[in-house]
């Protein structure tokens, strides 16, 4: 792993370099989508069951990527750069892309307020985990890791409870339903993050990083290994669960929200990361893992509220199915 250089740098442009460059974005790029194009075709060719991948995503989530985040912050040096600019850069961009995706569909396919609201997670949601962290640890680096695991301190909770109550308000607006009160709401997504693994993983790292207690020994050793192990079992569980969406109803309002999520969403971050003065590590990080496709959160919101499941599941896979290519765009234009 390697830092990233100047942005756009010249030999980027330049014919006697672009094939290198294009060659050293292939060998970081492309190992990520055939990872989760083996977890797909192990499911599809039926070598393992769709189960197998269920398991394996349970292990991720709940095991290997806490782990992770724990030794990332346990370990990191933060350079003494601000938390605060960072989130600021990339939900700057979010805010944006969101509402991009809510207005185009509510206003060019007619669609109500909930199927806006889904189309602006669908745009705006990342999958920041699963392909997000082993893209930016492969070409960004250790720094760049530190950059997603600060974003991801915050990403899930805005995110869940942004969505969640934007949903509720369309709901009584488009559906009549009964307002829930919002100390409720926001109670059972407060109790949903405090026993998320990612956050207990996150909080549990920021600890051993405040209290100066260094990671050594066999719990090193340990933590290594399952920390090693995140990344491609993440992007295989991936790939495995895609055999359960695919295109469905709905692929013209898809095709502009997955544009938003590949183009827009990345786009908005590099601008408001450049204005910010960002370091070069922490904005690739950070237009990186914003360029990555949609993350199955979009599907999970669409199932909980019943509505959209066309938008989230196409969405989801023309992202995947593209992101190899705009992903590697986005490399090519950093000067990774």
């Amino acid at each position: 792993m390697r830092p990233v250089g100047r942005f756009c740098r010249q030999s980027c442009f330049s014919t006697p370099t672009a094939v290198p460059v294009l060659s050293s974005i292939a060998l970081n790029v492309l190992p990520i989508f055939l990872l989760i194009l083996i977890g797909w075709a192990l499911v599809r060719t039926r070598l393992l069951k769709a189960s197998v991948g269920d398991g394996l995503g349970d292990f991720v989530f709940r095991v290997a990527v806490p782990v992770l985040l724990f030794r990332t912050i346990a370990e990191a040096n933060f350079q003494g750069q601000s938390p605060w600019s960072l989130w600021v850069a990339y939900f700057s961009g979010v805010a944006v892309t969101w509402t991009m995706g809510h207005f185009a569909v509510t206003r060019l396919f007619g669609q109500d307020g909930r199927i806006g609201v889904l189309a602006g997670v669908s745009s705006a949601f990342a999958n920041n985990v699963f392909i997000g962290l082993p893209l930016v640890s492969r070409i960004v680096g250790d720094q760049g890791v530190v950059a997603l695991s600060i974003l991801l301190s915050v990403h899930l909770p805005v995110m869940m409870i942004a969505g969640t109550l934007l949903m509720e308000r369309a709901e009584r607006i488009a559906g009549g339903a009964e307002a829930q009160p919002i100390g409720k709401v926001l109670r059972t997504v407060g109790h949903n993050l405090v026993t998320n693994p990612l956050v207990v993983g996150l909080v549990l790292g920021a600890l051993f990083h405040l209290g100066g207690m260094p990671l050594s020994g066999p719990i090193k050793v340990v933590v290594d290994q399952i920390a090693g192990i995140a990344g491609p079992a993440a992007l295989i569980s991936l790939g495995m669960a895609l055999n359960k969406y695919g295109l469905s109803d709905g692929v013209r309002p898809a095709l502009v929200t997955s544009t938003f999520k590949l183009v827009l969403l990345p786009a908005t971050v590099f601008a408001a990361s450049h204005l910010l003065g960002l370091s070069p590590n922490w904005t690739a990080a950070l237009v990186l893992t914003s360029a990555v496709p949609t993350g199955v959160n979009a599907w999970l919101i669409a199932n909980h509220f019943g509505v959209g499941h066309g938008l989230a599941s196409s969405t989801i896979t023309l992202t995947t199915a593209v992101g190899v290519v705009t992903v590697s765009a986005w490399a090519w234009l950093l000067g990774t």
